[in-house]
């Protein structure tokens, strides 16, 4: 039962040269070549399967501030008007509400954590309302429980991931650009240590300038041009229900666990950050790196199988371009989902909050979420290969704020002032001695 996704259809023909070429058809590469699409730039889309055939389709939907890490904070914001902007523009419906998001608490350092990250918002313009004890228990209502306190991000939202990544993808063709499904990109060519075209299983694209966001292909991508990105993944397992439930929030977080409405009424049930480590020759390159991040969450990570190993998105191995490479062999990452994990989502999702025992479960799943060593995407271009582009590593945060890094990208690309400031995304900031360091706010 893989992750519901429309299915859109593909440019007719592969152009013999574009102004960029964008690899990877998840939310962070089509928004980007949406936004240049819609500025008047030749771009083309490779994906190697489907349009958001994984992360974009398998995540929760949210589209938020709430708690975001202060680097991460003004990409959220922007992001959050361009989801309402390109339903607009398309004049297509991607499930995007400002619903809210409501999260609830029986932890007192959780809630102390959450007024602290209230202090902060006040300072960049963000509203937030840390509830009371009353409060929380009022709106966590359908529950039947009282509450310590939470908190409520009025502006915050979701949209619907089984369709918000396709309908902008549809909006690339209507701007002009071209998408190719089951196209995969397999390496770059270089003239005088410059990108000068794209090398795909269908033909070369010529091209100056590249963007690679292929989520948690990039870092095997790069290690073919000697670029050496710490890029590791965590396999995580949710679950969709039949529509069913009612008087429910249209999206709540609990430590036990959080549930986003579907645009078809049902929801989306999850454990917030639980998952499984599969060992891979890349986790086993980046040990190093992501140990302290894997420390800081031992208790939501368990040992997971050789599953990651078989999918093959962790090679260290080098391929030609003129033979099949590991993107065409597994053209969808669909990993299986932790069954025993998904059992226990629906059963404290049904312990938590009764209407869900009226449901049923209409999906389960598993996606790979990739990450880099302090949390925060990798954005901007490589040094050494002028005109590549990567953008990449979004730590399950990507769905969210895809839009913002999207028109991010174009502005770098086209010259104009960046929506958000770009420095804190730069990829080189991995390799050296202050990758580690995280943000205060």
């Amino acid at each position: 039962m893989p992750a519901p996704l429309i299915h859109i259809d593909s440019s007719p023909s592969l152009p013999r040269e574009a102004d960029v070429v964008v690899i990877g058809g998840g939310v962070v590469g089509v928004f980007t070549a949406y936004c240049l699409a819609r500025r008047g730039v030749s771009v083309a889309l490779l994906e190697k399967g489907r349009v958001a055939a994984e992360q974009s389709s398998r995540n929760w939907g949210w589209c938020r501030q709430q708690n975001r890490d202060a680097r991460e904070l003004p990409m959220a914001t922007r992001s959050l008007d361009l989801w309402e902007k390109v339903a607009q523009e398309t004049g297509e419906d991607t499930g995007f509400r400002r619903c809210g998001l409501l999260y609830l608490s029986q932890d007192e350092n959780e809630l102390a954590g959450w007024a602290k990250w209230r202090d902060f918002a006040r300072t960049v313009g963000v509203t937030t309302h840390v509830l009371s004890a009353e409060e929380a228990t009022e709106r966590g209502k359908a529950t039947g429980r009282k509450w310590k306190g939470g908190v409520f991000s009025p502006t915050d939202g979701t949209a619907d991931p089984s369709k918000a990544v396709p309908v902008a993808a549809r909006g690339i063709m209507a701007a002009g650009g071209t998408v190719h499904q089951n196209c995969a990109a397999r390496g770059l060519e270089l003239s005088a240590g410059r990108v000068s075209g794209v090398v795909t299983e269908a033909g070369t694209i010529r091209t100056t300038t590249v963007v690679m966001a292929g989520g948690a292909w990039a870092s095997s991508f790069c290690n073919q041009l000697g670029i050496r990105f710490p890029q590791a993944a965590v396999r995580q397992s949710i679950l969709s229900v039949a529509p069913g439930a009612n008087g429910l929030p249209d999206a709540l977080h609990t430590a036990r666990v959080s549930l986003t409405r579907r645009s078809n009424g049902g929801y989306a049930l999850a454990i917030s950050g639980r998952a499984r480590v599969d060992p891979t020759p890349q986790q086993l390159r980046f040990s190093r790196e992501f140990v302290p991040m894997f420390a800081r969450r031992w208790r939501s990570l368990a040992p997971g199988s050789f599953e990651g190993w078989r999918q093959g998105h962790e090679s260290l191995r080098k391929w030609v371009l003129d033979d099949v490479t590991p993107m065409e062999r597994n053209r969808i990452l669909d990993p299986k989902p932790d069954m025993r994990q998904i059992r226990l989502t629906y059963q404290r999702a049904c312990e938590l909050l009764p209407e869900f025992q009226r449901t049923a479960i209409s999906h389960a799943w598993a996606g790979y979420v990739d990450s880099t060593p302090d949390g925060i995407p990798a954005i901007g271009e490589v040094e050494g290969i002028p005109g590549f582009i990567l953008a990449a590593g979004f730590s399950g945060h990507g769905f969210g704020i895809g839009p913002g890094a999207g028109h991010m990208i174009a502005d770098i690309i086209t010259g104009s002032e960046p929506i958000v400031d770009p420095r804190p995304y730069r990829p080189e900031r991995l390799n050296s001695a202050a990758w580690g360091k995280v943000a205060e706010f």
